[in-house]
């Protein structure tokens, strides 16, 4: 899978957070279940100061011994206004930029199970999926991994 290395500056995410991890049972449904959240019960609508129109999906807090992380669904903004939401931090740096067209729910899974695979040198600070759009389930995301300087 092809990428690109991108300079990032530090950027503020705002959201609903839960943990999971990769080999939760459950880790799909949770995360499901952030995402159907934010859009039906209107909360993405209610989200102050975004940076732009996408919606984003953060994995940070990566713990190896519990194989656990947390997962924050949301919006990128300007500075954070909301109060009742997570917000977390994405440190400014060095990613590796994927893009991924095509279902939203099966290609980018596939394309996180080849990331996974891949021997990137990651420092597990903040990875994360912009949808940059989404029309009848057939999206466009773009996948940042943080990597080693």
């Amino acid at each position: 899978m092809d990428y690109e290395i991108v300079e990032q500056k530090e950027k503020q995410v705002v959201g609903l957070t839960a943990r999971t991890g990769n080999l939760d049972p459950d880790c799909q449904k949770i995360i499901g279940g952030l995402w159907q959240d934010i859009m039906d019960k209107q909360i993405a609508e209610s989200i102050r100061n975004k940076a732009n129109g996408y919606f984003v999906g953060l994995y940070s807090n990566y713990d190896f011994k519990e194989m656990t992380y947390d997962v924050t669904v949301g919006c990128e903004v300007t500075a954070n206004g909301n109060p009742d939401l997570t917000a977390k931090t994405l440190p400014a740096g060095r990613y590796a930029m994927f893009r991924v067209h095509g279902d939203v729910v099966k290609d980018v899974s596939e394309a996180w199970n080849t990331i996974w695979a891949l021997p990137l040198e990651r420092t597990f600070t903040g990875d994360y999926e912009e949808y940059v759009s989404n029309e009848n389930g057939a999206a466009d995301v773009n996948i940042y991994i943080a990597l080693k300087n």
